[in-house]
């Protein structure tokens, strides 16, 4: 049987993995709040320094989506602000964020920003990743402490099933919650083919601004959703959100 203060001490180890993990998100957190600042006093080039950096390692809001399109559409960096703000669309839906990325683009119809039920229930669940993963913590340190109480008071075996279901609970929402994997397309003209070769028919042949739902990779190309049929892009011709 496994020896109850072993179990006791890797739950624990655990639990302080995490906390660092905390600590480490809290650092970021005013680091982008120094930027909120420097964005209020209208120094944007040094916010957008701050920015960019956390938005490449996947810390940001909405909010701050918002700020770094505004900063690249004052720069003249189009491509950049649509970027942004289709970014910020996956996390807020609406009409002003489409007629904006319109006029980005010279665009008057946009394809690949519907938004399912089920789409939008994956989307709060991603958005409120961390908050689920912190609320699973608080449950595994009372659990950790109920089984060491346990312990110490009755010399038979204890049930640790609460325990491992809230570790591999934590493990699957901080790993696997993640939303669907989409792209925009940014290359003048950009062809949509049947195939993944050169030869491929052509399905259609769209401007930057469109979004993509991407399948899988295959060598150049992206295997995507478009208009509800199966076609291949370039993947040069877009990046990934």
């Amino acid at each position: 049987m496994p020896n109850s203060k072993s179990i006791f001490l890797a739950k624990l180890l655990l639990f302080f993995t995490i906390l660092l993990q905390s600590i480490h998100c809290q650092a970021d957190v005013n680091d982008l709040q120094k930027a909120d600042s420097l964005f209020e006093l209208r120094s944007y080039k040094e916010a957008m320094e701050i920015y960019v950096p956390n938005y490449q390692s996947g810390l940001y809001s909405p909010s701050m989506l918002l700020k770094m399109a505004f900063i690249a559409e004052g720069m003249g960096d189009k491509e950049q602000a649509t970027l942004y703000l289709s970014k910020y669309y996956d996390q807020s839906p609406n009409s002003q964020t489409i007629s904006k990325i319109k006029s980005l683009t010279g665009q008057t119809t946009l394809y690949g920003y519907e938004v399912s039920d089920g789409g939008r229930f994956l989307l709060f669940l991603v958005d409120y990743k961390e908050i689920i993963v912190g609320l699973l913590s608080l449950f595994l340190v009372f659990s950790m402490i109920t089984t060491w109480w346990t312990g110490r008071k009755e010399e038979k075996s204890t049930s640790y099933w609460p325990t491992v279901l809230l570790i591999c609970s934590i493990f699957l929402v901080n790993n696997f919650l993640k939303g669907p994997s989409t792209g925009l397309i940014t290359h003048s003209p950009t062809f949509i083919v049947s195939k993944p070769t050169a030869g491929g028919e052509l399905v259609d042949q769209v401007e930057p601004g469109h979004r993509i739902k991407i399948k899988s990779s295959k060598d150049i190309w992206y295997e995507i959703e478009w208009k509800d049929k199966i076609a291949y892009i370039k993947k040069e011709h877009t990046t990934r959100l």
